[in-house]
Order: structure tokens, then C-alpha cells, then sequence
């Protein structure tokens, strides 16, 4: 599978958990697949400075898109809240 279609399974993950985070005004977008399969992403609106982020990244996410995209290894954040 090249990584179009890679992207193209991710986001159709991503829209099952889209309207939880659209429902307190924020998003996510694909920014990359890196090479060692972990999806890269961008935290958008409202959800870029939510405490909750590295939760929503772990419980919903990262479980939806290993659900329907099962050679996907990880998930990661380019920006929002860190955990120090």
C-alpha cells in the first residue's frame, strides 16, 4: 500500500472520532506518515491548547486509526499541549 492510500485509510479513521472534536470546536489533520509508520498530526482550533489533547490522542485517535489501519504504529502530535 503506498502512502496516498495510507493517508486516504487514516482519514477515514479519523473522520469516525472528527465529530467528538468538532462538537468543542476543534479538529485534527494528517500532517505525515513517517517512514516508520506513525501518523503524524495537527492539532486544529480548540484542541491545539486542550489539557486533554495527549488523552484524545491515546484513547480516540490513535485506537481508531490502529482499528481500521492496523500497520500504523503510532500516532503523533507536531503541536498542541506537551507532556513534560
Amino acid at each position: 500500500m503506498n502512502k496516498q492510500e495510507l493517508i486516504e485509510k487514516v482519514n477515514i479513521a479519523l473522520d469516525t472520532v472528527r465529530p467528538h472534536l468538532e462538537a468543542d470546536g476543534g479538529n485534527v489533520e494528517i500532517v505525515d506518515i513517517t517512514d516508520d509508520m506513525k501518523v503524524q498530526v495537527r492539532w486544529l482550533g480548540t484542541c491545539e491548547s486542550c489539557n486533554m489533547s495527549v488523552m484524545t490522542m491515546r484513547a480516540g485517535l490513535e485506537q481508531a486509526i490502529k482499528m481500521h489501519v492496523p500497520e500504523i504504529m503510532g500516532v503523533e502530535a507536531v503541536n498542541g499541549v506537551t507532556v513534560a
